[in-house]
């Protein structure tokens, strides 16, 4: 694609800008600084990457996947940010993710250990990891919120805090998987997945796009069910005291 196409696609920014201002969504702004900072972004990460993939370095690859994980960590953070301790414990939940999924795509030699294959599968699945973090937190913050009386119930019948909160959590849990495990049943006849269309576009063979996608399918999988589960259990002890009693505090999001 040469910059002057490129240019071109500028076309589908318009047209949402126009139906903003049409329907006076007062999204124009939004919409504007979305679009420069994606060009910007975008193109600093593509010199960086370009370089990193010369340069053959274990090192560059390494501090890439740091500073994704701390982005991811610092944007989740905010849907859980009356949680104690939210910060490190999505961040332990990122790192985990990517040790265990590397661990199995490097170690069973699934992928070669270069950077060119590192590091985009670790943004597709830390970014992926990152979203269900979110959707995790909102539904946990919900049903806690909803369920205050019951969960007092439980804890002045002789409960435990486990047992206090163990429904809402395995909601939580289910609501954040379910939409990975339903996209999963359409995948290739409702939409084309972004990576196995872009190998496509760039030359590669449909059959081997399809087993590339399906590989990062099945690690979304475990990136769906990790990070839920890894941040509801290390969150729910700090909802109560060394007592044993609820800390009843405002957890939605003002």
């Amino acid at each position: 694609m040469t910059y002057t196409s490129l240019a071109l696609t500028l076309s589908f920014v318009l047209i949402p800008l126009v139906l903003s201002k049409a329907l006076k969504l007062d999204l124009e702004k939004d919409t504007i600084i979305a679009t420069v900072r994606s060009i910007i972004q975008l193109f600093i990460v593509g010199y960086f990457l370009k370089f990193v993939f010369d340069s053959e370095s274990y090192t560059y690859i390494i501090l890439m996947v740091i500073v994704m994980i701390t982005i991811a960590t610092l944007n989740a953070r905010k849907k859980g940010k009356n949680i104690k301790g939210i910060t490190w414990k999505i961040g332990l939940t990122l790192t985990v993710i990517e040790l265990v999924t590397q661990g199995i795509l490097l170690g069973f030699q699934i992928i070669p250990p270069i950077a060119q294959y590192i590091i985009p599968i670790s943004g597709m699945l830390i970014g992926n990891s990152m979203v269900l973090s979110i959707l995790f937190l909102n539904r946990f913050t919900a049903e806690i919120e909803a369920n205050v009386d019951l969960t007092e119930l439980i804890l002045s019948l002789g409960g435990t805090p486990k047992q206090a909160i163990h429904n809402q959590l395995l909601q939580a849990i289910k609501a954040s998987v379910i939409p990975t495990i339903e996209s999963q049943k359409t995948i290739g006849l409702v939409q084309l997945p972004g990576m196995m269309s872009g190998q496509i576009i760039g030359g590669a063979d449909p059959v081997q796009a399809v087993q590339f996608q399906l590989l990062i399918l099945f690690a979304l999988l475990t990136t769906a069910t990790l990070s839920s589960i890894l941040i509801g259990f290390l969150s729910y002890p700090t909802l109560f005291n060394e007592r044993m009693q609820f800390v009843n505090e405002d957890l939605s999001q003002k």
